[in-house]
């Protein structure tokens, strides 16, 4: 009904951790949107006094309420529609996807069938993470080509010594998205990409963190 909107921040309103408003004037309206707390540092450092921001919306419409939603891009909003067609998954749950991981790395998170990224979304247990990704695998391998999302090198430790890394790294305080990013490019070494030793792995991304 409403593919996006053009106007200038009005307002921002945190609901909660994990729910945030952002009021948005189009021609005189204000539109209450739903958006990420992702979304919201990006229009933070992007956008200024009465600078025009794009944001794209999808309405969801129930019999007590309807809810507009907002989405950085066109394949942000895509992917939301594409968690919401999965049974089980609200969308609220797919907010929580999309903040946690945001876009590329929750594909990929998908695509490689990487429950353990997933199940650390709020409110997404193990048995929901392994139905998102046996349900979309194989679509958002072929959407992401389509709509054009780099594919990400899955450089990142065998899956035998993974969960130690990333739960070391978490246990550290970095962040879901800090650890992918370091992996990816620490695992882009011919030498570390072959090897199943995890302090070496954690070793070489915490230099790459620290720097």
């Amino acid at each position: 009904m409403i593919s996006y909107l053009k106007g200038t921040v009005a307002g921002v309103q945190k609901v909660s951790n994990t729910k945030v408003i952002l009021t948005l004037e189009v021609n005189q309206i204000g539109y209450d949107l739903q958006i990420t707390s992702r979304f919201l540092q990006q229009l933070s450092s992007q956008s200024s006094g009465n600078t025009p921001v794009q944001v794209f919306t999808h309405l969801q419409v129930r019999e007590d309420q309807m809810v507009l939603f907002g989405f950085e891009s066109m394949a942000e909003r895509d992917l939301f529609r594409q968690l919401i067609s999965v049974s089980g998954i609200g969308p609220q749950m797919a907010v929580a996807l999309l903040d946690a991981l945001g876009l590329q790395d929750l594909v990929q998170a998908i695509v490689t069938s990487n429950t353990r990224l997933l199940s650390r979304a709020p409110g997404v247990g193990a048995k929901t993470a392994e139905r998102i990704a046996l349900e979309l695998k194989t679509k958002l391998a072929e959407w992401r080509l389509q709509s054009g999302i780099s594919t990400l090198p899955d450089a990142i430790p065998a899956s035998t010594v993974q969960e130690d890394v990333e739960m070391t790294l978490l246990a550290l305080g970095y962040t879901n998205t800090e650890i992918m990013q370091a992996l990816r490019t620490v695992g882009s070494k011919t030498a570390l990409s072959k090897n199943a030793n995890a302090e070496d792995w954690i070793r070489e991304a915490i230099a790459w963190l620290s720097q």
